[in-house]
């Protein structure tokens, strides 16, 4: 039997899952002396972020040193983990990863990114396989499926990735980490998404110190 498709992201509480620009995470010092706006961006990623880098199975996962926070934050992000059985991404958040992930990518599952440039898959120590899909949302999970077998697929992002998904009808669960946050400006999460067609039904609520987890069941909208 097939797995869940679903997306778990963070958000910031006026409705931004990313700054107007990444720019600011790669600057140096230097850089974001020179122009303020990259200190800005930076600074507001990392602070919507800010709940899930103390969390121990997070640092672990990524190699980020011994100790860190456990309780309900660590466990979802745990469950998170332990549930897929591949991802897909698309180009932009892939390119954003390729130059900060580890050697040993977070994954350790088959991922698979949506892009118009073919490339061989690029292996990656710990069980990572980037796969490059040229045709299609719908041939990328479809691959993605298969290889999860009765886990699940994460559509990992970034938001124009996870709008196609959700506006094919291709979601079934949305989970929101929502930070105590304020952006202004950037990349709006649901900036473009059809209403006529997703109806959610909230699942599950919880709430710790640091963020709000809000978790909805993705429905086709009834008509007639």
């Amino acid at each position: 039997m097939a797995g869940t498709v679903f997306v778990s992201v963070s958000m910031s509480l006026d409705g931004f899952s990313a700054p107007e620009s990444m720019d600011g995470i790669f600057a140096t010092a230097e850089q974001r002396e020179q122009d303020p706006r990259l200190g800005r961006w930076m600074a507001q990623w990392m602070a919507m972020q800010a709940w899930i880098f103390p969390q121990r199975y997070f640092r672990e996962r990524l190699h980020l040193g011994d100790g860190g926070e456990e309780g309900r934050d660590n466990d979802i992000v745990r469950e998170t983990f332990e549930r897929t059985g591949a991802s897909v991404m698309g180009r932009r958040m892939f390119d954003l990863g390729e130059r900060s992930w580890p050697a040993e990518a977070p994954f350790h599952t088959p991922v698979y990114v949506l892009t118009h440039q073919p490339r061989d898959p690029w292996e990656r120590p710990g069980g990572t396989t980037f796969h490059f899909v040229d045709d299609g949302i719908h041939s990328a999970l479809s691959q993605a499926r298969a290889a999860a077998g009765d886990r699940d697929v994460r559509i990992a992002g970034g938001s124009e990735t996870i709008l196609q998904y959700l506006n094919a009808g291709l979601v079934d669960e949305f989970s929101i980490a929502l930070a105590p946050v304020l952006f202004g400006a950037g990349t709006r999460l649901f900036d473009g998404v059809d209403p006529t067609r997703i109806a959610l039904e909230p699942v599950r609520s919880e709430s710790s110190s640091r963020v709000t987890h809000l978790t909805y069941a993705v429905r086709p909208v009834e008509t007639g």
